[in-house]
């Protein structure tokens, strides 16, 4: 436990869970963009964060750091005028996601060059969040370390390329989470993996090229 445990994040808002969490969340779908700006912006929103996000700020909070803000960012507060000038549209509907945490929302985000982005989170408690879902791929991350994001085609081979490399030519990246999911076999998969430390120059390229993998994402600790 860390002294950000006890008192909390560094945030502007009324509320960690609400506000601080809501950024992060954010955040990450402004990283799965990779630099791309937003352009249009729908948030579903359930459980009780469809019931206060308006008095905790939770609508906010979640388009700030979607444009990349942090939860101390003081641009949170004017970030509806902000995003208005940058002609970003906005908005959010109050649903329910079945068998989601309370704190959950489902970030829409279409970037300037018209790439989609669909972000499913929740936000856990004291700023903390848990990242549920990428472009319809279960994931299972915190945004505590650097992850890297591998889409890829369910063929023999492909982790063990992707491991392979790293292993071989970026012998000081050291991983310290691994997981693989899948909708079906054969299918897209995703291998989400947490690395101790920035990844070296190259090494994210170096994986974009293996056979059968579709993209990588970087997502920085957040």
């Amino acid at each position: 436990m860390n002294v950000f445990d006890i008192i909390g994040p560094i945030m502007i808002g009324p509320s960690s869970s609400h506000t601080a969490g809501a950024v992060r969340l954010g955040r990450v779908a402004n990283k799965v963009l990779n630099q791309e700006a937003p352009k249009e912006v729908m948030v579903e929103l359930s459980g009780s964060f469809a019931k206060t996000y308006r008095g905790h700020g939770t609508d906010r909070a979640l388009l700030a750091g979607i444009m990349g803000y942090h939860s101390y960012s003081e641009e949170i507060r004017d970030i509806f005028s902000i995003a208005d000038k940058a002609g970003i549209t906005y908005r959010f509907v109050p649903t329910q996601i079945p068998g989601s945490h309370p704190n959950t929302a489902r970030i829409h985000v279409k970037g300037v060059n018209g790439t989609p982005v669909v972000v499913q989170g929740a936000s856990i408690g004291g700023g903390n969040i848990r990242v549920d879902s990428i472009n319809g791929m279960a994931v299972d991350f915190n945004g505590e370390h650097n992850t890297i994001l591998v889409p890829h085609y369910d063929r023999p081979g492909v982790i063990a390329e992707v491991t392979n490399i790293m292993w071989q030519k970026y012998k000081d990246v050291n991983i310290g989470n691994f997981k693989l999911s899948r909708s079906v076999k054969g299918g897209i998969a995703m291998m989400t993996i947490e690395i101790d430390g920035m990844p070296p120059e190259g090494m994210i390229e170096d994986i974009r090229t293996v056979k059968n993998v579709t993209n990588v994402f970087l997502i920085r600790s957040i």
